[in-house]
């Protein structure tokens, strides 16, 4: 009995260091963003697999997994080596057992790509790219997974994150990791582009233990382009660039349709003169939220209301008896 226990957890040691998982790495040539987009039946694979620095590139490293491919992979990139370049140098680098199980995917600054899946890793495994991207795993139910992320990649309009998360959601509707589900992660970089001050990571989500990782991540991923988003209105319509403010609001409510997020929408329409777009979003802010009242109402003393140019805009509708009638007939 004690020599099966013996087996039984070397067994469970051997298997639980495989990262076996599906991933896409995918890149913006517009932009040049950078990002890797992963889901597993493991716990917490945002800590292991994905891997990027913005201007420099992306990393996923999975199967028997060698965790130093990922920030090694980034350093080589960072003194310019091609994706092909880095791949070669970590395989032969790499002295640690069953190096042929391993499974890695690079994206260079300029969109290079190189992978690698070697022939001891679980199968199902192997890898598809497409111009802009690689999606690769291991121990998956068929083929059908990485070419079903590619077809999302490619379909799917708008920014690299979305893009990535079609990807994924299209392998996780494919089958997926054959042993089920547990824990997805996504991580986008933009220079500068990241919340608050000096931060490249544009977004960089986790859900570590979750019976629905994919569902769960689209939910954190909404929250993360909402909050990009609402932070891009003020500074936009404060350099004058009224059109493309109300474009930040319309994705702010997109992603995040609270009643603030309306109110801020209705604001940018009414500044462009659109008071019938803007009369509607108010009444669905009021519908969310009764007590989003209070912002149209002028402060005591008739005081304009602080907050810079925002305040002022705000001010010009508490003005307009007329339409301040049509909002709230009963007054």
């Amino acid at each position: 009995m004690k020599q099966l226990g013996w087996l039984l957890f070397a067994a469970s040691t051997l298997f639980a260091a495989d990262v076996n998982t599906f991933s896409i790495v995918g890149f913006d040539p517009a932009n040049g963003d950078c990002g890797v987009a992963v889901a597993s039946r493991y716990f917490s694979v945002g800590a292991v697999v994905p891997w990027a620095e913005a201007g420099v590139g992306c990393v996923a490293t999975q199967a028997n997994v060698n965790v130093g491919y990922g920030p090694r992979g980034l350093e080589l990139l960072r003194q310019g080596l091609t994706a092909k370049q880095v791949l070669d140098k970590l395989l032969a680098e790499d002295t640690f057992p069953d190096k042929v199980g391993r499974q890695v995917a690079i994206i260079d600054r300029n969109g290079g790509i190189a992978t690698y899946t070697g022939p001891n890793a679980p199968t199902w495994a192997g890898d598809r790219q497409g111009k802009t991207w690689s999606a690769q795993g291991n121990i998956l139910v068929g083929p059908q997974v990485p070419e079903a992320m590619g077809r999302a990649f490619e379909a799917t309009d708008g920014e690299l994150a979305e893009k990535l998360f079609a990807a994924l959601k299209a392998g996780d509707d494919a089958g997926g990791d054959s042993r089920g589900k547990q824990s997805a992660s996504m991580i986008v970089v933009r220079k500068g582009g990241g919340r608050n001050i000096n931060n490249d990571r544009y977004l960089y989500l986790d859900v570590d233990d979750n019976p629905q990782p994919v569902p769960e991540l689209r939910r954190l991923l909404d929250m993360n382009l909402g909050m990009l988003w609402q932070a891009r209105i003020g500074p936009l319509a404060g350099a004058g660039k009224t059109r493309e403010a109300r474009d930040a609001a319309a994705k702010y409510v997109r992603y995040m349709p609270s009643a603030n997020a309306w109110i801020s929408l209705g604001v940018m329409d009414y500044n462009l003169a659109d008071k019938p777009a803007a009369l509607d979003e108010f009444r669905k802010a009021l519908a969310l939220d009764p007590t989003a009242r209070q912002r149209f109402e002028a402060p005591a003393g008739g005081t304009a209301p602080a907050g810079g140019r925002g305040g002022q805009r705000m001010a010009a509708i508490l003005a307009d008896k007329e339409f301040l009638k049509q909002l709230f007939p009963e007054k």
